[in-house]
């Protein structure tokens, strides 16, 4: 008889940092994490997804509604915005930190929000197998991390074959919106996408306008006062 599976064989596009967290972020944890966290059944690792579960938008939030989701959400500032100002669209936050994940619950909470679910895992098999087949109506990726040293490029998330993945999940003629302030991983994000089947350009010229539902945090603003330009990308699912 083999032995079990220890290790994941699929895509991992980060590095799990720890560290301590706050009384008030324990208490979202262990209060709001109920209301707010969908529990991932998981498979081989802590981040992992079992690829027997599945999150079904309708059945989690009670209703038929747009649906978006958002891949690497940090602290929450972009996903408590949209979640706010768009009541009547269901929000998926996908993020690997519980420290991010426990201030959007909090922020979440304070902002009396029944539209935001979180979830706690490889964003890579939520997109493969945990949500159902063109079900998103956009996915949004800001400033995902860069890997900037050339010897760990091969760990972005934006990376040949990227298309397929995301490209399952997103409603034909459905969005996904890109942002960096890396300029080699936004051109690379856009040879990648221009390159892909699933995808077509929903810009003109060099590169997208700024996307107006994405606040300015203190994240952006400190690449900006670094010299580094902000660059937007939008793709439009291709028909099946």
């Amino acid at each position: 008889m083999t032995e079990p599976a220890t290790k994941r064989t699929g895509p991992l596009s980060f590095v799990r940092r720890g560290g301590r967290i706050s009384e008030a972020q324990e208490r979202a944890w262990r209060e709001l994490a109920p209301t707010y966290v969908f529990d991932v059944p998981r498979d081989v690792a802590e981040t992992s997804v079992h690829p027997d579960a599945r999150f079904e938008p309708e059945r989690e939030f009670g209703r038929t509604a747009p649906f978006v989701v958002e891949i690497g959400t940090g602290q929450g500032h972009a996903i408590i915005h949209a979640a706010t100002e768009h009541r009547d669209t269901d929000f998926l936050a996908i993020e690997v930190y519980h420290g991010g994940l426990a201030r959007t619950m909090l922020e979440a909470e304070k902002a009396g929000l029944t539209n935001l679910r979180l979830i706690e895992a490889n964003a890579p098999e939520v997109l493969l197998t945990l949500l159902p087949e063109a079900s998103t109506d956009e996915v949004r990726i800001f400033f995902p991390d860069p890997w900037h040293k050339k010897r760990h490029h091969k760990r972005r998330m934006i990376s040949p074959g990227f298309g397929a993945v995301v490209g399952r999940v997103i409603r034909d003629g459905g969005l996904l919106r890109l942002a960096t302030d890396w300029e080699d991983y936004a051109l690379q994000m856009r040879e990648v996408l221009d390159a892909e089947p699933e995808f077509e350009r929903a810009f003109d010229g060099d590169w997208a306008a700024r996307f107006d539902g994405r606040p300015m945090t203190a994240f952006e603003r400190k690449g900006l006062d670094k010299g580094r330009d902000i660059r937007d990308l939008v793709y439009r699912r291709t028909l099946r």
